[in-house]
């Protein structure tokens, strides 16, 4: 039967398994698949694997309670190896590697920050800001007929937004980063123009937390700072 690969660890990091259960129904039990340096907690994979709530629950709680006692690298959901033996041998491959990232995050958590702005908000910035935009849209208002207009309008604000939430994200980001050991940007999704994870030292959560809040104030009511965390830290492994 194939193996799903919840974290790895250190050999020696404490595998506090009584009492947790592994994805799928009924439940799987945890095992360990060991090696002199590193440990995988690891479990049957079941053959119908989706991502049901039962099953992220699952996935997550097997992690946090791992994070809780030191570094783990947690894997993403539905990571599956073929067999207990195969896991064993990239543990062995991979075990300088391993190991490296191991401490790399040790003592450190992840946050995720994501930043929305309103559409409106940052329209009137560049109409205010852009004397071609400022033409372009008096022009169409008067000749709303006129396509050439219309599209070289709608492509000049679509720059701006871009340029704009990028140089926007860019200084945020600069403002956040001495809080944190490592910096992850991610892709923005549909409503946020900012998409970044911090990885950040137990002792510093309360400092980046400040910093984001001191950095929502500044910017005002018609931003949307969302910070999520403490989090496994998915996007540093």
């Amino acid at each position: 039967m194939s193996t799903y690969i919840y974290a790895i660890t250190a050999a020696d990091h404490p595998l506090r398994l009584d009492g947790a259960v592994g994805v799928g129904e009924p439940a799987s039990e945890l095992r360990v698949v060991s090696t002199k340096r590193l440990s995988a907690v690891v479990s049957d994979a079941p053959q119908d694997l989706r991502a049901k709530r039962r099953d992220l629950v699952a996935h997550q709680t097997v992690l946090e309670g791992l994070l809780a006692d030191g570094a783990a690298l947690p894997m993403r959901f539905g990571l599956v190896g073929p067999d207990d033996d195969q896991v064993h041998a990239v543990l062995e491959q991979q075990q300088d590697a391993y190991t490296e990232r191991l401490k790399e995050i040790d003592g450190c958590l992840e946050y995720n920050l994501k930043i929305a702005r309103e559409e409106q908000d940052l329209l009137l910035e560049i109409v205010s800001g852009s004397a071609e935009v400022r033409e372009l849209n008096e022009r169409t208002r008067k000749n709303p007929a006129n396509q050439g207009d219309m599209m070289a309008l709608g492509e000049l604000i679509s720059n701006e937004v871009r340029v704009r939430e990028e140089n926007e994200g860019n200084e945020i980001v600069a403002r956040l980063t001495p809080a944190a050991v490592r910096v992850s940007v991610g892709e923005p999704t549909k409503s946020h123009f900012l998409n970044v994870s911090f990885l950040v030292k137990r002792e510093a959560t309360a400092e980046l937390s400040q910093a984001v809040h001191e950095e929502a104030e500044k910017r005002g009511d018609a931003y949307t700072f969302a910070l999520n965390g403490p989090l496994p830290p998915y996007s540093f492994v």
